[in-house]
């Protein structure tokens, strides 16, 4: 009999595969909560094997990934900091919220909310999220359970192959299992985090809905020497800027996401590095695995068209934010402590804010806004030139959006719109005069001479 001391990690392995896959009670569970990021701690363990008893209990159905995983865990994460909105929170709140909404009519021609701003809590946060990160994050995840299932049964030794390739369906579901349950862990954290629905610079709510999360909104403002209810008062004018401007450019929030699952369905998975991992894996030892699934280290260097794609989408996102800084700058003029709050803000999102982890692990997608100060720049300089009304009729189509040569130079933009606002027409393009033509019904007779 071989001494216990010559076993090796890739023997302990197979082992505790063997155990999971044979159903065998008393599975150290401790070690796939690690390998999911997930606390030691004697809840964290028991829920992870209930999950794992679920997935295994679910592999025959043909079902994707079950992603009530991932609501659990964020839910279980957040539950033990968790504090009811008070009653006086509430009416301090709304009050800010009505004062916003009047300083707002003075900043932007974009019209006011017809829904009720709302005060929640951390879980009520994250009950009313998830539905979109599963999904933005159901590609990768999917990518991530095939690559693990294919890589795992091609490192197996012989006498495991039959019975992994006969377990497919279980070896998905298992590496789906760690996927949401890391997405759970990570939604919780943010919980934490996010003082607001648009806080991390899409709109996780539905259309039109603004959103405050009073205890964030505190431990944000505690040790910043300014009064709570300018605290309020500038987030609140904050979190209605970005809903009223999604609920007035109603393409925008699908073009956003769109843009963003488009991203995320183009990411293959670096198999090397899986079996790599596969390959090396210790379960005494489970920080590889934890590392790379919450780092997106899995994800391969980004291609040209993604390259691409990532670029329209940091302006996109730059533009949107850079908006909301310009209005909720001349909302705020009344406000004595705006200017310190502004910079605690950009501080706040210059070290990446609480959705860059959040996307990196999900999509390998770093969502900060990198050209947020010329976006900025622009909305200002616009709005010095031909007003407010005038820069927030751009949203009214995708086509009327500033690019990304407009960061690059503003004056040309300016000049455009200088022209609209004296009445000149700039001089129509081939295209546009053909359209023209075809829509006042001048279209020029068919040469049936060119057709033969």
């Amino acid at each position: 009999m071989a001494d216990e001391n010559d076993r090796t990690p890739e023997d302990e392995f197979r082992d505790m595969i063997r155990d999971i896959l044979s159903g065998k009670e008393g599975v150290d569970a401790s070690q796939l909560a690690a390998a999911a990021g997930l606390p030691n701690d004697p809840e964290s363990i028991a829920n992870i094997m209930r999950q794992f008893q679920a997935a295994m209990n679910a592999s025959g159905s043909g079902e994707g990934i079950n992603w009530n995983m991932s609501m659990e865990q964020a839910k279980s994460h957040a539950l033990s900091t968790v504090k009811p909105v008070t009653a006086i929170q509430r009416a301090e709140i709304d009050q800010a919220f009505h004062v916003a909404n009047l300083w707002l009519a003075e900043a932007t021609s974009i019209s006011e909310l017809s829904s009720t701003p709302a005060l929640i809590s951390r879980l009520e946060w994250i009950e009313q999220t998830m539905p979109l990160w599963t999904q933005l994050a159901e590609p990768v995840a999917n990518s991530i359970s095939a690559a693990l299932t294919n890589v795992l049964t091609d490192q197996a030794p012989e006498e495991m192959k039959g019975m992994i390739a006969g377990a497919s369906q279980l070896m998905k579901q298992i590496g789906g299992t760690l996927f949401a349950m890391q997405l759970g862990h990570v939604v919780g954290q943010l919980s934490t985090e996010v003082v607001s629905g648009g806080d991390v610079g899409i709109p996780l709510l539905d259309e039109g809905q603004a959103a405050l999360l009073p205890q964030n909104m505190d431990e944000f403002g505690a040790g910043l020497d300014i009064p709570m209810d300018q605290v309020h008062l500038y987030l609140a004018v904050r979190e209605l800027a970005h809903a009223r401007l999604f609920r007035h450019a109603r393409w925008l929030r699908l073009n956003l996401i769109s843009a963003i699952q488009d991203f995320a369905r183009g990411i293959s998975i670096d198999l090397s590095r899986v079996e790599d991992i596969a390959g090396n894996f210790d379960p005494q030892n489970p920080d590889e695995l934890k590392e790379a699934l919450s780092s997106g280290a899995l994800i391969p260097p980004k291609s040209e068209e993604q390259l691409a794609a990532l670029g329209r989408l940091e302006t996109q996102l730059a533009l949107i934010e850079g908006w909301v800084d310009v209005v909720t700058g001349a909302a705020t003029t009344r406000l004595p402590r705006a200017s310190a709050l502004a910079e605690t803000v950009r501080r706040r999102r210059a070290s990446g804010g609480p959705a860059e982890s959040a996307f990196a692990t999900l999509v390998g997608l770093e969502l900060r806004p990198r050209r947020l100060r010329e976006a900025t720049s622009l909305w200002q300089q616009v709005t010095d030139a031909v007003g407010a009304d005038a820069r927030d009729d751009l949203w009214s189509h995708p086509d009327m959006m500033p690019t990304a040569e407009d960061l690059d130079n503003p004056a040309a933009l300016i000049a455009k719109l200088e022209a609209t606002a004296r009445g000149e027409v700039a001089e129509q393009d081939d295209m546009d005069r053909a359209l023209a033509d075809l829509l006042d019904g001048n279209i020029p007779p068919v040469d049936e001479s060119e057709q033969e």
